[in-house]
């Protein structure tokens, strides 16, 4: 009797706590739902509304109706954004298997050099760079942006494939080498079919860094059609006197649903590629 109702207050603290961690992550997107079905007066009402009385489509026909280019900019994120999970993906696997196969001098440096560049705050890198690409002449183009993306993306996903790369028994490579493989054809054909899940959920990871970043876009555009859309959100929906609160939750609601898609979508790659990859790297 003891057992089942240990069993029980188990069960309960259990759920009791998935509903807690449920409540405390889709609380935000509930509410930036409800704000963009409210009017700007009703977004500062006190105390405030957790269901609007009158709900409105308005913010949502403004984005098609208004001014500000929500589907350039929507154009802008999704092209770069893919240009860079490609670029990552492809780079990231030829220097995560050159650096877990391959013995050469400096190799370890080169990982710990990697590594290292992921501990500057981005902030400090957007000066330099700012400079570098007015030299370049890659201001308002999308090639600057996939390079400044890809630079963000790329140490965090050498060191996840690497890891998985890791994990994969020599002894099958050599063996596919004795049956007359070259490395390039072992490594196509043995090797990354046995790194999926590490790949696509580097990808994964490439595409929200590229899809959420505002400070690369809102300092490397002058151009408002080259906006992607945090920074065109930015410019669109807040200014030195006001605040279009609502336009810009309908215009946040809407960008989401890509990324919860491919959320949807590719969960199980991501849940084994971030486990995966706690194991083996």
């Amino acid at each position: 009797m003891f057992r089942r109702r240990f069993s029980l207050g188990w069960t309960l603290s259990v759920w009791g706590t998935v509903i807690v961690i449920l409540g405390w992550s889709l609380f935000p997107i509930y509410w930036m739902l409800v704000t963009s079905l409210k009017t700007n007066m009703d977004v500062f009402k006190v105390p405030p509304d957790f269901w609007p009385l009158k709900p409105t489509l308005e913010n949502y026909t403004a984005l098609t109706t208004g001014i500000s280019p929500i589907g350039r900019f929507f154009f802008n994120s999704l092209i770069t954004a893919l240009l860079t999970v490609l670029i990552t993906i492809v780079l990231a696997t030829l220097a995560g298997y050159a650096l877990s196969r391959l013995k050469f001098r400096f190799r370890d440096q080169i990982l710990v050099s990697v590594l290292v560049t992921q501990m500057f705050p981005l902030v400090v890198m957007l000066a330099p760079l700012y400079l570098l690409y007015v030299k370049a002449h890659l201001l308002n183009t999308y090639t600057g942006m996939v390079i400044a993306f890809t630079s963000f993306a790329l140490p965090f996903g050498i060191w996840m494939i690497k890891g998985f790369i890791d994990s994969v028994p020599v002894e099958i490579e050599q063996a596919a080498m004795v049956d007359g493989c070259s490395r390039l054809k072992a490594m196509w054909t043995v090797v990354l079919p046995l790194t999926i899940p590490g790949i696509v959920a580097t990808g994964i990871f490439a595409f929200l860094d590229a899809w959420n970043n505002l400070l690369f876009p809102l300092t490397l555009t002058n151009d408002i059609m080259m906006k992607t859309l945090p920074a065109g959100m930015v410019l669109a929906f807040t200014g030195q006197f006001k605040h279009d609160w609502s336009g810009m939750m309908a215009a946040s609601f809407i960008t989401t649903l890509p990324v919860l898609i491919l959320f949807v979508l590719l969960q199980r790659y991501l849940v084994e590629g971030l486990t995966g990859g706690a194991v083996k790297g």
